[in-house]
C-alpha cells in the first residue's frame, strides 16, 4: 500500500513517514498542495494525508482538486478542530479528519480502516451481482455505484455509507449507526458529517435531490433506504 503525507511541518511529514513505513506502508511526502495535487494525478497512491492549512494551494482546494480526477481515500490533517472546518473538509470530498495533535495509534487505525474497506474485491465478491433499486444500482465488485446504467463518481465513505443502505431497504439507520458502521470504528465527531454524506449522495444518484425518491429521512430517528 502507497501512501502520500503531505504537510508544511517537516518535522511531523518526518516522524510521519518513518512510522507509517514501519507499518510496511510506502510512503512519499509533499510540503505543499499544489505538488500534493501533482503527485496524486500521477496516480499509484492507495491513500493521502492532507494537511489543511499549506502554502501554494491549501488543503481543502488541494482535495477538491484531486476529486477532479480521483476517488482515492483522503483523510485530512488540521490544528483547527472547529466543526465548520470538519463538515468543510467533508463538502470537498474527505473521507476522514484527524485534529492535531493526534494520536498515531488512533491516525493508523483509521488509515487501516480506509485502506481495508477500499481494497480490491475477494474472488467471492467478483461473483457477485449488481444490487440494485429503480434507477440506482451498486456493484460491490468495483466499488461503484451507477445511476441509469451511468457510473457516478464517489469517495470511499459515500460508496460504504450507499452500499450500506442499498443492501438493507427500508431499515431506519441512526446518524450514530452510520457513523459506526460506515466509518468503522466508534467515531468521536460530529454526526452532522452523516448529513454532508447523504446530502452528496442525492445530488449524485437522485433526479431530483431535493425530493429523493430513494435514500430517505424518518424524521427524528435516521436515514433509510426505499428498496
Amino acid at each position: 500500500m502507497k501512501i502520500l503525507v503531505v504537510d508544511d511541518e517537516q518535522v511531523l511529514v518526518k516522524g510521519l513517514k518513518f512510522n507509517l513505513e514501519n507499518e510496511g506502508y510506502t510512503v512519499e511526502t509533499a510540503y505543499d498542495g499544489k505538488t500534493a495535487v501533482e503527485l496524486a494525478r500521477s496516480g499509484g497512491f492507495d491513500l493521502i494525508l492532507l494537511d489543511l492549512m499549506m502554502p501554494e494551494v491549501d488543503g481543502l482546494n488541494a482535495c477538491m482538486q484531486i476529486r477532479e480526477f480521483s476517488n482515492v481515500p483522503i483523510i485530512m490533517l488540521t490544528a483547527r478542530g472547529e466543526d465548520t472546518d470538519k463538515l468543510l473538509g467533508f463538502e470537498y470530498g474527505a473521507d476522514d479528519y484527524v485534529t492535531k495533535p493526534f494520536n498515531i495509534l488512533e491516525l493508523k487505525a483509521r488509515i487501516r480502516a480506509l485502506l481495508r474497506r477500499s481494497a480490491a474485491p475477494t474472488q467471492q465478491e467478483d461473483r457477485r451481482e449488481l444490487l440494485t433499486a429503480g434507477t440506482i444500482a451498486v456493484d460491490p465488485a468495483q466499488r461503484v455505484a451507477l445511476r441509469d446504467g451511468e457510473i457516478v463518481e464517489l469517495t470511499a465513505k459515500e460508496y460504504d455509507l450507499i452500499e450500506l443502505l442499498i443492501k438493507n431497504p427500508r431499515r431506519v439507520y441512526s446518524r450514530e449507526n452510520l457513523m459506526d458502521l460506515v466509518w468503522g470504528y466508534t467515531y468521536a465527531g460530529d454526526y452532522r458529517t452523516v448529513d454532508v454524506h447523504i446530502r452528496r449522495l442525492r445530488e449524485k444518484l437522485e433526479k431530483n435531490p431535493a425530493e429523493p425518491e430513494y435514500i430517505l429521512t424518518k424524521w427524528g430517528v435516521g436515514y433509510y433506504f426505499k428498496g
